[in-house]
């Protein structure tokens, strides 16, 4: 599959390509060597989203690789492409040569100095690369690139304009000074900044007042608008050249002032303190995820078979049969006893997800012990289904806080928001504000992978709780994700009247105290903290909302005094453990819970490399990272010799700025040292695991982490999410010591985290580790050991039917109905050569619900592997009818010659006068005294379109 830049995939007449610099990959479908359509598709989906007239492919290396037909160059070419092209290319164009002959091209020059200084740097760094990889048949780095010499004659043909801050060039050539200074600042002091506007107008000068986005814009209009001397210039969106003060729409984060033309430009930052949000085009892409479950399956993984228990997958078997081929998946029980279960009925077989390190017994074939085991976890999800009914009824009878609907200060404080929501945080946010504005108090489980935006949900939560004079106390687990979320949220209430204040070790005796009186006097508006805030000291004026993160790390203690505070206040818990969608689903209802997946727009995947640890690798890392003005994490958890690590560290890299972290440090030391990293002091930060939660520094794209097999998959997985923040591609290195033998567990952990770097993988880096704990937090540990008994996909399977039944549902018997048409339902080898991909596509048909399901399916194979052969339509086909026959409860279909038997579960609820009515419509159907419907199939009639008439009479539709 195509995912990354670089990668390219054929299939048949399908080829996808992923060119370095395209924002997203191409398919190209061709017939023959015809070109038939180019389209972009999604790497993440793989679904195609639009067609494209033309597409460019970029070379992945800067360089040309010699081709095929040079067969005079040597071998050694062969073994790595050369950094530079072959000999025979000719030398360097420039831009300067695009000019006609007859006209001096005019070059703008910003900073001579610093340009050449660059120049000579990039130069020396081909020169290096020339040296360490170059070939007998590659000229050096100055056939390609020019020397400062050659620079300068080639600019001696041009005009040229140098534009220099401070002038120190000494020359002959004529200089104008155009003189500058920064603008005033005024932290937030309105009154302030309107006088000295005020008194620039009224000495003949020209304001312009620039914000970030169209909501900044009219509230400045409000709060400017009663100067009658500027409100005639304001415009939204424009500027009025009559007026003498505009207020524009502009992403300037600081001003200047230009005294001689007597203008003043104000930036964002400049009233409030904050850098400006800049509003991004909407263009939402929403397409279903296709292959989930069976991604990763390898002979050798447990999966559970519904009827037989838990076995051990042995691989992909072709088996003839009755005139045809057939695919089969083969699995190991007890006894070394075989079972072939073929994949059309993937939907008997899931995967059996457990925690790493453990080998649970296979089943006996034809044994009574799995079905006791499936009866005894049945009747602890019963019980356990019904007390968590009654804990919901109560919630619900609680008297709590309305919160009115949202207002414009409410609209603008989200307008302010720099990226563009996800569809998962729309939806969030509006289920937590339809919460909150009921009566009842809320409480509400916010799950989602690191940095998908859980914590803008909150802020938003917050601000409409502040707004209604009510006070906001957010709770985390660290005295680091404290002050993370301290910082965010100044940031993001800078522009609005809110106090926000933290509580943790952060902050003195003297400092606390203050707080905590002006918290109980009601002067605090939102006040974030660590489990100091659980402290029975802590006295709230009228709390009305309570956030807690990572509620899972929390004590039983803790967890205690969190239950009472939460007694009349809406509460909102965020956990970026992946719940999987299976246990979401089963508990609606009973707990309220929002799942963001969908990851932030232009969030590229994090390249994970598992390494032995060596210093020319840290270091080629580290100024990789610089090079690109990015900041860099350094995890290695051993106090005793993080300082020596950070030493090697500078010396490596002699021109980062290192800081050392780590929970030992003194308080206000480790505040400076954060700081200093979080506002872009500091390019390295090496630090223990401490960073693990919360950090979000969208300019740290870099994390190497030193002793990776030490930690645990949980703790590697939220590591690594301190980086991939932003629109640049980030890198994860998991450093091992070069002559260790690892652990078996250890292993499968780095290989895990290798294989699902992919966006979203949290929920899939579950199945070894993480779901089952975030069931174990959210159901109670008695429940683990059914979980384990029958696997976890059955046991949420389980608790979803029990819930059902206790809020008076209709639930469906357990019915898998067998379908024996007799016609290949199989997905030929050659239409998909993979065996993974094909065993996923096999579980995807398996799960078709629906018409519409099948033709969406149906679309996507055709889009990824070109039209369906006939096995596939076939097997297609039988999925759906399949579907069908179960929402009929209809146990088995079989076909016996010409006829067709429909044999019916005792718990149907068929109308006997729609199988009254479909007898009456058909010849050659009739219904047995032992209830089993036969239909005869005419000669030359399609079996299944035979069959679908008579389902679709059953249900009523014929």
């Amino acid at each position: 599959m195509v995912e990354l830049p670089g990668q390219f995939a054929v299939r048949g007449g399908i080829v996808d390509v992923f060119s370095p610099e395209a924002a997203r990959p191409v398919r190209i479908e061709l017939l023959g060597d015809t070109v038939e359509s180019v389209r972009e598709f999604d790497p993440r989906t793989q679904r195609s989203i639009a067609p494209v007239v033309r597409t460019t492919f970029l070379p992945l290396a800067e360089w040309a690789v010699p081709a095929p037909d040079q067969t005079n160059l040597n071998e050694a070419s062969w073994e790595a492409p050369s950094y530079f092209g072959p000999a025979g290319e000719p030398g360097t164009s420039t831009l300067f040569e695009l000019a006609e002959s007859s006209l001096r091209p005019i070059v703008f020059l910003d900073e001579p100095q610093s340009l050449r200084e660059a120049a000579a740097k990039h130069l020396a760094a081909a020169t290096e690369n020339y040296e360490r990889h170059g070939h007998a048949n590659s000229p050096a780095a100055s056939h390609y690139f020019w020397t400062e010499e050659q620079f300068a004659a080639a600019l001696e043909k041009t005009s040229q304009i140098h534009i220099e801050q401070l002038a120190l060039a000494i020359g002959s050539t004529p200089q104008f000074e155009l003189s500058s200074r920064p603008s005033a600042r005024f932290h937030g002091d309105v009154v302030a900044c309107m006088g000295d506007v005020k008194s620039q107008l009224a000495s003949g000068g020209t304001v312009f007042l620039t914000a970030a986005s169209t909501g900044e814009i009219e509230r400045f209009a409000d709060v400017l608008g009663e100067s009658e001397d500027a409100a005639a210039g304001f415009t939204a969106e424009g500027a009025q050249e009559s007026a003498a003060m505009l207020l524009i729409r502009a992403p300037f984060a600081e001003g200047v002032t230009f005294p001689d033309a007597r203008l003043t430009l104000f930036g964002h930052a400049d009233l409030f303190d904050v850098i400006p949000t800049v509003e991004r085009p909407s263009r939402k892409i929403r397409t279903s995820g296709f292959f989930g479950d069976f991604a990763e399956l390898k002979p050798g993984d447990y999966v559970v078979h519904v009827d037989h228990g838990i076995g051990q997958f042995e691989g992909l078997r072709q088996i003839e049969s009755g005139g045809h081929s057939g695919e089969f998946m083969l699995l190991k029980y007890t006894e070394d006893a075989r079972l072939y279960v073929p994949l059309e009925r993937m939907d008997l077989v899931q995967t059996y997800r457990v925690l790493e390190g453990t080998h649970p017994p296979l089943d006996k074939l034809g044994g009574t012990v799995w079905n006791a085991r499936k009866t005894r976890a049945r009747k602890s999800v019963e019980d356990m289904a019904d007390q968590l009914l009654a804990l919901y009824a109560q919630r619900k009878t609680t008297e709590g806080f309305a919160f009115s609907p949202d207002g414009n200060f409410q609209r603008e404080f989200e307008d302010a928001f720099e990226f563009e929501e996800t569809a998962d945080q729309v939806t969030t946010i509006r289920d937590i504000k339809h919460d909150m504005e009921r009566p009842e108090p809320m409480d509400r489980l916010l799950c989602g992978d690191v940095g998908y935006g859980k914590t803008e949900v909150a802020m938003r939560a917050s601000f409409k709780t502040v707004i209604d004079n009510k006070q906001v106390a957010v709770l985390a687990p660290t005295t680091v994700l404290t002050f993370q979320h301290f910082e965010t949220f100044k940031k993001r209430f800078a522009a609005f009247p809110a106090r926000i204040e933290m509580l943790s070790r952060f902050r003195s005796a003297a400092e606390q105290k203050k707080v905590l009186a002006d918290l109980e006097a009601g002067k605090v508006d939102v006040v974030i903290g660590t489990h100091r805030l659980l402290s029975k000291d802590v006295k709230f004026a009228d709390l009305g909302l309570l956030i807690v993160d990572e509620e899972q790390r929390f004590g039983v203690a803790h967890k205690e005094r969190l239950k009472e505070m939460r007694k009349n206040v809406d509460a909102l818990a965020l956990s970026a453990t992946p719940i999987p969608r299976t246990l979401h689903m089963s508990l609606v209802g009973l707990r309220d819970m929002s799942v963001i997946e969908t990851p932030p727009r232009d969030r590229l995947a994090i390249q994970t490399v598992v390494a032995p640890f060596r210093e020319e690798l840290v270091q080629t890392a580290i100024e990789t990272e610089l090079a690109r003005d990015g900041q860099v994490f350094f995890i290695h958890n051993r106090v005793e010799s993080i300082y020596s690590l950070g030493v090697m560290v500078q010396k490596l890299v002699p021109k980062a700025r290192v800081v050392v972290a780590h929970g030992q440090m003194a308080e206000k030391e480790l505040e400076s040292v954060m700081l200093k990293f979080i506002r872009d002091e500091a390019d390295v930060l090496v630090a223990t695991t401490i960073v693990e939660n919360g950090l979000d520094i969208p300019r740290a794209n870099t994390i190497l982490i030193n002793r990776a097999d030490r930690l645990g998959l949980a703790e590697l997985y939220q590591l690594r999410g301190r980086v991939g923040r932003s629109a640049q591609r980030a890198y994860a290195y998991l450093l091992v010591p070069p002559d260790t033998s690892l652990s078996d567990i250890a292993r499968k952990r780095l290989a895990a985290m290798k294989e699902f770097s992919e966006l979203g993988a949290g929920f899939r880096i579950a199945a070894l580790d993480l779901e089952l704990r975030g069931a174990g937090n959210m159901l109670g540990r008695q429940q683990h050991g059914h979980i384990e008994a029958i696997g976890f996909d059955m046991y949420c399977q389980m608790l979803e039917r029990a819930v059902s039944k206790l809020k008076g549902e209709e639930v469906a018997p357990d019915l898998r109905t067998t379908l024996s048409l007799g016609f290949d339902v199989r997905i030929p080898q050659d239409y998909i050569p993979s065996e993974n991909l094909r065993l996923r596509t096999y579980k995807r048909i398996s799960s078709i619900a629906s018409e519409e399901d099948k033709q969406d399916v149906r679309k996507e194979l055709e889009d990824r592997f070109g039209a369906p052969p006939s096995s596939v339509e076939n097997l297609l086909e039988y999925a759906a009818l399949k579907s069908m026959c179960e929402r009929l409860r209809i146990s088995a279909v079989e076909r016996q010659g010409t006829r067709i038997a429909v044999r019916f579960h005792p718990e149907t609820t068929l109308d006997p006068a729609k199988l009254v009515s479909v007898v009456r419509s058909r010849t050659g159907i009739k219904l047995d005294p032992s209830g089993v419907l036969w239909m005869e199939v005419k000669r030359g009639e399609s079996i299944p379109a035979a069959l679908r008439n008579v389902l679709l009479g059953l249900q009523g539709q014929g």
